[in-house]
């Protein structure tokens, strides 16, 4: 009685004080979706290397019910959870993890993990059996908890001690109804206040509760937690209420009674979900912050706000939305000394049914941070839950935890150092596999797996725990030296590139007149219309290159960019409509002819694909011919591009430096469905490649010296789960396939000495070995064709986009796995495109360095396509930022590891459409250049990333500077024939007068004489 009279007089005098502390701002969390940063590659966007404060507390947690077992052990009191579990599910925790016999083996599990902090519950059956905190305790539930705090103490982790986690002595449920009964407020005090004066003097962190709106909703309106009732909104909005009351009254007695002594802080942990607009009306907005009303601002209102329910709420629920007195909202006000938050999966997956049309559920935990900043006046935080789940049958490689892990906690680093959020700990959830409450076992969110098989319940850590131990260790994501940029210039020889597909023809001339052979009359009957003359027929020229338009045009981009070589392809199946010699269409080869001798007028040079193989084009590109017998699966296919490839170099070689012969030979084969279809088709397009080879050299190279290799798509591969030796294993088996299978017959391997060069790689036939597949599905070469592949290559190209995450291909997935038995998957912390692509600058380098590790660094390797899609119609920040990144990683690659790179070429010059991979937009939007020309035309002019102020000369420069004369005559060519023309005409003219007057001067001087 004397303690609730001291409230009272406290209360009063902090009304007369008019001291109600900061209340925030509430509404200021929509300037969250008003203010949005849709640029992915923005600094402060971008996976964040950086490091915590260095009192951050790192922790994790678990709950009494879900772990603790033991349930009617040394007198434990039933608690709902208890009975609700017997009755619903046949699940029981009975035992669960077994915490409260094993609780020093979770002692050594967070010494393990290095964790400064432990958030863990204390059972209020297991303390109080019959739930009146006013009667004696339970002394063992008491020992246990003691021993508990007094061995993380004495490790250095700091206990963070829930009170209630939802396990409600079963006794008070049944007496009074639950938390729907006002007198649990008393009880709920009475409890407090023991474990305040228990257990306080060690106990610096207290949360009175986990997550009420889960209770409220799931336990007391939809039935899906226990209690298991479904009184819906009018039972869920009261029992919110009074849980709300329970935990001020709460923290009043520790403020009153132990604060001065004890000097710890007490706060409530608020569950939260986050919702996204797709587009963010004033309307969307508002939406948005109701919903976030409705869940964290329910709870966070009365206690950090303004002490009432937000209006919103209000106007939902009308009079089932209890009130709060005038009193009642001073008292409840600033009932926290912390902001603590739960994001997880229970609150993301409750999101969803929020969700209204136009929204998304987003696992955006930087955001919830930042809104709860701007609408509660800038706390101090404690994420006191985060994590995912894994399914049960997932033991201790937890690898889409471990990702999301990682994205979690990187999302707090920068809402501490972007948005100024005060941070102060994470909890990753939880320490233990444990009972999930209405999912039962059915998932895992433990750190550490628990076989509840066995009785021995022995902890294993999962790879998840692993990472948080090397975070934790690392105290963040400190910055590593391969991330430093570096001052440098690429060789003068460097290839600067552009990367086109295959060409468009355009077979209409731009000057019509000068091949038709007619002679016309105008306007002979007034209508103002050419006729011919009937019967005169005039000779005519021949169509010249300066007729075609788009030549010029196309070619008057290229050149803008600065760029020296243009990487393009020429159609199979237009220039052999009929797939062999048979059917020449020399108006193709003549359109050819002119975009290379432009491009030789200019000084720039090509590099030219005899095959482009596409998805969007018939026959994946190949003359129906010879798609219809089996294209690549058919022999006659590699003899048939042989003699392509002899009427290309013949007809076009004289302005090809570099040609090549397949273009990403490795993504065509995926078109087949069968193993042993694509192992034959790769086979007969390496023969192909090798024989258009094999000729270039014997009857071409000595006239042309051009050089001839063939592309691969060499994305870079990482193990998914680094901590795994089967992904591990994966990443290079991936790598193999995809790049090794095409260049090992053609190169061999520096490793290898006793490999037989000419063959495929050893990786691959004992992979086929050892998943039982017949190893000669694998084609095999004759002897002579092994004689042939040896050396057939002049250079490496290899188109290189992203970076992919790569693990074994699960048994559980359905459908027909891929040759390398490999699942690619991406990391959600990269920055990725609208197209999904992800931007990892690092990638390109790697790759790099493998294919130089393998293959050594005789041959030079060019880049011949990189680039990513951008939406964006002018400044596109995204393409810009890959340019720039790609292009130092490839720096680095040549400068500190020695790679013998010759080019980088960047996909492509023009949009089709809309706006996607194109420097500049398409014809319909008047070819624009985007910013990002500009950023590629600067960085070709300093030839890398040069140090300020410093020149370094090539030789080429003399020619540069021709180049430049010849670029501005090709520009100005229409301008400079009508120039001359005039020129001309004036001369002439004056010729003529010139002539006349002198004529006339003579006759005058002859009629004189006479």
């Amino acid at each position: 009685m004397l303690s609730h009279l001291l409230d009272h007089w406290l209360f009063l005098l902090l009304l007369v004080c008019g001291c109600t502390g900061t209340a925030g701002s509430l509404g200021e969390g929509r300037k969250i979706w008003q203010q949005q940063n849709t640029d992915p590659v923005s600094p402060d966007q971008l996976f964040l290397q950086d490091t915590f404060p260095r009192d951050f507390l790192w922790a994790s947690g678990t709950s009494a019910f879900q772990t603790e077992g033991a349930w009617d052990q040394d007198e434990k009191g039933v608690s709902i959870w208890d009975s609700f579990a017997h009755s619903r599910f046949g699940d029981t925790v009975n035992i669960a993890s077994d915490c409260y016999v094993q609780w020093e083996g979770d002692v050594k599990a967070l010494q393990f993990l290095g964790l400064r902090a432990y958030t863990f519950s204390l059972s209020w059956p297991r303390l109080f059996p019959d739930g009146n905190a006013k009667y004696k305790p339970n002394l063992a539930a008491v020992r246990h908890y003691s021993r508990l705090i007094d061995k993380l103490l004495e490790n250095k982790i700091e206990p963070i001690v829930t009170l209630y986690h939802w396990d409600l002595p079963q006794v008070l449920q049944e007496r009074y109804g639950g938390w729907r009964n006002e007198t649990l407020i008393e009880h709920f005090e009475d409890y407090a206040s023991f474990c305040f004066y228990m257990f306080g003097d060690k106990v610096k962190y207290w949360l009175t509760m986990h997550n009420p709106y889960l209770v409220a909703v799931q336990g007391y309106g939809t039935g899906l937690h226990a209690p298991g009732e479904t009184g819906g909104d009018a039972s869920s909005l009261k029992v919110a209420h009074n849980m709300i009351k329970a935990h001020a009254s709460a923290w009043h007695k520790y403020n009153t009674h132990f604060r001065p002594n004890q000097r710890g802080k007490v706060s409530i942990v608020l569950g939260s979900h986050w919702i996204e607009p797709q587009k963010a009306t004033e309307a969307n907005v508002e939406l948005c912050q109701e919903s976030m009303e409705t869940v964290l601002g329910w709870f966070a209102n009365p206690i950090f706000g303004d002490g009432e329910y937000p209006l919103s709420l209000k106007l939902k629920h009308g009079a089932l939305l209890p009130s709060f007195t005038h009193e009642e909202k001073l008292w409840m006000r600033n009932t926290a000394d912390f902001f603590a938050l739960s994001f997880g999966p229970n609150n993301l997956r409750l999101g969803r049914t929020l969700a209204q049309y136009g929204q998304t559920v987003s696992p955006d935990l930087r955001r919830v941070l930042s809104w709860i900043k701007l609408e509660y006046g800038d706390p101090h935080v404690l994420v006191a839950e985060a994590g995912w789940f894994s399914d049960t049958s997932e033991t201790t490689e937890d690898t889409v935890a471990l990702y999301l892990m990682k994205r979690f906690i990187n999302q707090v680093l920068q809402a501490i150092r972007f948005d100024g959020v005060q941070v102060i700990g994470y909890t990753a959830w939880s320490l233990l596999d444990g009972f999930e409450w209405n999912f039962g076992y059915a998932i895992r969110r433990g750190l550490f797996y628990v076989d509840f098989s066995q009785p021995e319940r022995i902890r294993t850590p999962k790879t998840s725990a692993l990472y948080y131990k090397r975070i934790i260790a690392e105290n963040g994501f400190p910055k590593d030296q391969a991330s430093q940029e570096i001052k440098g210039h690429f060789p003068c020889d460097f290839h600067w590139g552009i990367a086109d597909p295959t060409l468009q023809v355009h077979f209409r001339p731009f000057s019509p007149q000068f091949t038709d052979p007619q002679l016309y009359m105008w306007n002979v009957t007034g209508d103002g219309l050419l006729r011919p003359v009937p019967g005169v027929k005039l000779q005519t020229r021949p169509s010249q290159c300066t007729d075609y338009l788009a030549i010029q045009s196309h070619l008057r981009l290229f050149a803008s960019t600065g760029a020296s070589h243009y990487r393009f392809a020429l159609n199979w199946s237009l220039i052999l409509p009929q797939g062999d010699l048979s059917n020449v269409n020399t108006d193709a080869l003549r359109y050819y002819r002119c975009i290379l001798s432009e491009l030789s007028k200019l000084k720039l040079k090509a590099v030219v694909i005899l095959y482009y193989p596409s998805h969007s084009a018939p026959n994946w590109s190949l003359p129906a011919s010879l798609h219809a017998p089996g294209g690549w699966l058919n022999y006659s296919t590699v003899e048939a591009f042989r003699d392509y490839a002899s009427l290309c170099y013949k007809e076009l070689g004289v302005w090809v430096q570099y040609w090549i012969t397949i273009n990403e030979p490795n993504r065509l084969i995926d078109v087949y469905n069968s193993g042993n279809d694509r192992h034959k088709a790769a086979h007969n397009l390496l023969l192909a490649h090798t024989k258009a080879w094999r000729l270039y050299e014997r009857k071409y190279l000595h006239q042309q010296r051009g050089l001839v290799s063939l592309a691969l798509h060499a994305d870079w591969a990482e193990p998914a789960n680094p901590f795994l030796q089967s992904h591990i294993e994966a990443a290079q088996r991936f790598l193999v396939f995809e790049l090794a299978r095409f260049l090992d017959p053609l190169l061999g391997t520096r490793h290898e000495r006793q490999q037989d060069k000419g063959g495929y790689p050893n990786e691959i036939n004992r992979f086929l070995a050892q998943t039982g597949a017949e190893v000669s599905t694998l084609s095999t070469f004759t002897e002579m064709e092994k004689t042939e592949s040896k050396g057939a290559l002049s250079f490496i190209a290899l188109n290189h986009f992203t970076t992919r995450l790569v693990s074994p291909y699960p048994p559980k997935l359905h459908g027909q796995p891929p040759d390398h038995n490999c699942r690619t998957l991406t990391d959600p912390t990269w920055a990725t495109s609208k197209l999904g692509q992800a931007v990892v600058p690092r990638g390109i380098r790697s790759v790099l360095n493998w294919v130089t590790k393998r293959y050594g660094r005789k041959l030079p390797i060019i880049i011949t396509a990189t680039g990513v899609d951008d939406q964006v119609a002018v400044d596109d920040k995204v393409r810009q930022y890959y340019m720039k990144s790609y292009l130092q990683e490839a720096l680095k690659a040549h400068h500190l590891d020695g790679v013998n790179l010759q080019g980088f070429y960047v996909w492509r010059l023009q949009d089709r459409q809309s706006p996607q991979f194109g420097l500049f937009s398409s014809t319909t939007h008047q070819s624009k250049p985007k910013a990002s020309v500009h950023v590629y035309k600067d960085i070709i002019a300093r030839r890398g990333f040069p140090e300020s102020g410093t020149v370094e000369m090539c030789d080429l420069n003399e020619q540069q500077n021709v180049c430049s004369v010849c670029l501005w005559m090709f520009q100005n060519k229409v301008m400079l024939v009508f120039g001359v023309c005039i020129l001309l005409t004036v001369v002439m003219l004056a010729v003529l007068i010139i002539f006349i007057l002198f004529t006339k001067t003579n006759q005058g001087d002859a009629r004189g004489h006479q």
